[in-house]
C-alpha cells in the first residue's frame, strides 16, 4: 500500500530522496536549465510537500507551490526501487487534492525534454503542454505544461 502524507523536506529519508533528484536534474541538464528547489526553498509557507511511503519507508516526493492564480507541481521524484508501482500517481492526485481544497482553478509545471516517463505521467493524469509561464525562461531542455482543475 503505498501512503501519501504532509511531511517535512528535512526529514533524513525525504532529503536523500530531494538530493537523489536533485543529482539527476544536474547530470543531465546545464545549470542555467536546472529549476528545482532546494530543500530549505520547499521549507517555506507557500510549499506543501508531501511523501509517498510503502512499507513505512519513503520511496516517492512532491509539492505543490502556491502561486498567484494556479499552484505548481515541483519535486516529483521516485526512488527506482519504487518505479512502475503507482508512487508518482499517487503524489500527483494528492498534490491536485490540495490544490482543489484550495481552490486552485490550475495547475502548472516545467519538466525536462528527456524525462519520457514523466511526460506519460502528466499526459496520463490530463496535462498539456503549453508555453513557459512565470519566471521560466523558453529553456531549450524544458517542456512546459498545464491541467484545469
Amino acid at each position: 500500500m503505498i501512503i501519501v502524507a504532509p511531511t517535512s523536506p528535512k526529514d533524513p529519508e525525504a532529503s536523500a530522496l530531494l538530493r537523489a533528484s536533485h543529482a539527476l536534474m544536474q547530470s543531465l541538464f546545464p545549470p542555467e536549465d536546472n529549476f528545482f528547489l532546494d530543500i530549505e526553498e520547499l521549507c517555506t509557507d507557500d510549499i506543501r510537500f508531501f511523501t509517498a511511503r510503502i512499507d513505512g519507508h519513503i520511496v516517492g516526493t512532491g509539492a505543490l507551490a502556491l502561486k498567484e492564480g494556479y499552484g505548481e507541481v515541483k519535486s516529483m521524484f521516485v526512488d527506482e526501487s519504487a518505479r512502475g508501482k503507482g508512487v508518482a500517481d499517487a503524489i500527483l492526485r494528492q498534490i491536485e487534492d490540495e490544490a482543489r481544497a484550495l481552490d486552485l482553478p490550475l495547475l502548472r509545471l516545467e519538466t525536462g525534454n528527456v524525462l519520457y516517463a514523466a511526460h506519460r505521467l502528466y499526459e496520463r493524469h490530463g496535462y498539456a503542454v503549453r508555453g513557459p509561464f512565470g519566471d521560466y525562461p523558453a529553456a531549450p531542455s524544458s517542456i512546459f505544461m498545464e491541467k484545469t482543475l
